[in-house]
């Protein structure tokens, strides 16, 4: 059995959803780095991990937007003297601790994938510093 049948599933979850960098997921794994550098890229991690972000966050704002609405239904029946359902009370109150324990989590997440991301000179930036500052294009060789 190869050593992609085993443990690729494993580093794609360390990689895209627990955020954790090429060297530590090789060194939890006990693989070398070059292979799972080379299971990213074949298999566009990056591009998962932006998803994963992006549904998470997408997840808070909605909840959020969630709560204000509940905040404002609640704030408008005590405004014009009417007794306020003890469900919507409860619900709201049970939602503040999970707001800011996503929001929390988020942030963690955000600043792990930028603090990967400004590390090194990555194929991108290579190819920009070529074009732009050394004049050299894709097409050069050719």
């Amino acid at each position: 059995m190869s050593k992609k049948h085993i443990f690729y599933n494993k580093a794609e979850r360390l990689y895209v959803y627990e955020f954790l960098g090429i060297e530590e997921v090789a060194s939890r794994l006990n693989l070398g780095s070059r292979t799972i550098r080379n299971w990213k890229d074949e298999n566009d991690w990056d591009k998962k991990k932006r998803e994963y972000l992006k549904s998470k966050l997408a997840f808070h704002e909605e909840l959020y937007e969630f709560a204000r609405k509940l905040m404002y239904s609640i704030q408008e029946d005590l405004a014009s003297g009417e007794k306020v359902d003890p469900g919507r009370m409860f619900a709201f109150t049970r939602m503040l601790p999970l707001i800011t324990k996503i929001k929390e989590y988020e942030d963690v997440a955000v600043k792990k994938e930028q603090t990967q991301e400004n590390k090194g000179l990555t194929e991108d930036i290579v190819k920009l510093i070529e074009e732009e500052v050394l004049g050299i294009t894709g097409n050069a060789g050719l």
